[in-house]
């Protein structure tokens, strides 16, 4: 059963691994911002709460987050296993996840950080940005998600280093070579 963390700055390819991972092993790929969105878009009484801190333009706490993620993860599809692509966020959320997994019986978690220079993140964040028709990525921007990044989630990497949990990747290869490097470490 694969239960999989991916970590990563953004730009570093996590979404498009995960679902190309996913695919590929019939698992769900749960991703925190989909599934806010989702909440959101149902209505449901978290996504009304969610859709009020997204009005003001404040991140969603993490309560709400995690409240979510465990609403999430209780649906059956996830019993098969499943690959986490913006979750945990920080140390708070990594101690939830932990805890809640320990109550299932879910202990066996692979944690993997995509490696990509910033200098590259950064290119590709423009070439997204320039697809997908987003003007919020700017320079500015972009620098700014990359220090929260560095501020918020970054730490997880020793976090799980330190539980040897955590597996670096070279994501600064073609996407079929980094796909074949995850499936590898997965798979060894």
């Amino acid at each position: 059963m694969t239960r999989l963390i991916l970590l990563g700055p953004p730009g570093s390819g996590k979404g498009t691994q995960a679902k190309a991972l996913a695919a590929s092993w019939h698992i769900p790929h749960i991703s925190t911002g989909d599934i806010l969105r989702q909440a959101v878009q149902d209505r449901t009484p978290l996504g009304l709460q969610a859709q009020s801190y997204q009005e003001r333009g404040e991140l969603v706490p993490d309560r709400l987050v995690m409240d979510l993620m465990r609403e999430r993860l209780d649906q059956p599809d996830t019993n098969s296993g499943w690959i986490l692509d913006g979750f945990p966020r920080n140390l708070a959320q990594a101690s939830f996840l932990d805890e809640l997994l320990q109550k299932r019986d879910q202990n066996s978690v692979e944690v993997i950080s995509l490696e990509v220079p910033d200098e590259v993140l950064i290119e590709r964040m423009h070439e997204r940005g320039k697809k997908e028709g987003r003007k919020d990525d700017t320079d500015d921007v972009i620098r700014h998600r990359l220090e929260v990044y560095r501020e918020q989630t970054a730490p997880l990497i020793s976090y799980y280093r330190e539980r040897q949990q955590l597996t670096s990747v070279n994501g600064n290869q073609p996407l079929w070579a980094v796909t074949a490097a995850l499936q590898e470490v997965i798979h060894s």
